[in-house]
């Protein structure tokens, strides 16, 4: 039997992830040690499991180097990698919305090109494009999007937020919905067909756990 293999997104979404799998059997002693292991291997059940940033599981998964993973849909809908997205798994569930002050919610349907600070420019300029038949200009920020409005480099933004805290404690307001997030278990084309049996075998299992 050839190993089936998962990239897991680093932080909260792996862990969580993790102890999904362990309900339906899917262990891996080898993560729960402190090492510098880039693979985690469990031999009986032929698995093997790594951490990537984000951003980089859609890739991973698309080109085959994984057969399944499990990513939060912003960075699916930013990536729009060519998988299969086979299951909303319940857990990670924030919002992406438009942010700014609270003047710009009259004002953003007024402004010409409104400009964007986000680090998700493909799903900002989906939105305004298309959702809003708005003309905008996207700058892309790797860092915190709330300093845009606030130095003046762009009248809104584009980002998650799970409470709004942050937003608020930075004289921003939630001005609309662009969808909401959650965490998803993404596979493979090929794999998909070459290892039909187990892996939706495993979907059943956790659709199952999720009460679907």
């Amino acid at each position: 039997m050839s190993y089936l293999t998962f990239a897991l997104a680093k932080g909260r979404l792996a862990n969580t992830a993790m102890d999904m799998f362990a309900g339906i059997g899917i262990t891996c002693r080898e993560m729960n040690d402190k090492s510098r292991k880039l693979i985690f291997v469990n031999e009986e059940l032929k698995l093997k499991f790594f951490l990537a940033k984000a951003g980089d599981v859609p890739t991973y998964v698309e080109y085959g180097a994984a057969d399944i993973g499990v990513a939060g849909a912003d960075t699916l809908l930013e990536e729009g990698r060519n998988l299969y997205e086979t299951l909303d798994l319940g857990f990670g569930k924030c919002r992406m919305v438009v942010a700014g002050p609270l003047d710009m919610r009259e004002k953003m349907s007024h402004i010409n090109n409104i400009r964007v600070s986000t680090k998700y420019p493909n799903i900002a300029m989906r939105h305004f494009y298309q959702k809003r038949c708005q003309t905008a200009e996207i700058v892309k920020l790797n860092g915190s999007v709330e300093l845009g409005p606030i130095v003046g480099l762009s009248d809104v933004i584009v980002d998650v937020v799970e409470t709004g805290s942050t937003l608020k404690e930075n004289g921003l307001e939630i001005l609309e919905d662009v969808c909401s997030i959650s965490a998803r278990l993404v596979v493979n084309r090929v794999s998909m067909k070459t290892e039909y049996e187990r892996i939706t075998g495993i979907i059943r299992q956790l659709k199952e756990r999720r009460g679907y």
